[in-house]
């Protein structure tokens, strides 16, 4: 199976949203520049902020859309186009309502799930086959006002972070091709497990 070669994290730009529920993808993509000691540039031919980064020997795409989130796809396809990525090369990292906070998974292809981001991207490249990191952030208790454009707790913001961290863990699993071994190891590690464990307890 081909490795990643383009990882895209979600989100609207702007300060007022940049910690919002609705820029996980956003804060992860960002977390994983950081860790391999890039920085994301703007980058006006690809609709956003972009960087190179090299996992385990391998070139990797880091790519933040800066159209507001339901129009990600024209980033995305915009990329891949240039440097001649396919669907299955690219990993979409963003936020999930129907996983609690504390839970992060990995899944290949399928739906949008109502999201707008995702829907956007699989309508520009022409396919789902994309794989994506799906970062739990719950859905709201009360209702009132909108909750993914609000900032998660701090107790909450902890979790997500070490979400982060176990993903950042499985890059170069990624990169490799390893898929399925990527997704054995998140979906089974015994820390996140106890991490979730831990933010259930404390709600």
């Amino acid at each position: 199976m081909s490795g990643i070669k383009l990882i895209v994290g979600l989100g609207n730009p702007g300060q007022q949203y940049r910690f919002t529920r609705h820029n996980a993808g956003a804060l992860f993509l960002e977390s994983l520049c950081d860790d391999y000691h890039g920085e994301l540039r703007p980058e006006s031919k690809f609709f956003g902020t972009a960087e190179r980064i090299t996992i385990d020997g391998c070139d990797v795409r880091l790519l933040f859309p800066t159209t507001f989130m339901n129009a990600s796809g024209q980033a995305v396809s915009a990329m891949a186009k240039y440097f001649d990525i396919a669907p299955e090369e690219i990993l979409v990292a963003y936020d999930e309502l129907d996983l609690p906070v504390g839970t992060v998974r990995l899944k290949s292809g399928g739906g949008h799930g109502g999201h707008n981001g995702v829907r956007d991207i699989t309508k520009a490249l022409g396919s789902n086959a994309f794989h994506r990191l799906r970062i739990g952030i719950g859905r709201p208790t009360v209702k009132g006002k909108d909750y993914v454009l609000s900032e998660p707790s701090k107790q909450e913001a902890e979790a997500i972070q070490n979400n982060f961290d176990d993903a950042i863990s499985l890059m170069p699993t990624l990169v490799a091709g390893n898929i399925q071994d990527a997704m054995k190891k998140l979906h089974t590690n015994p820390d996140a497990i106890e991490k979730k464990k831990d933010s259930t307890d404390g709600n």
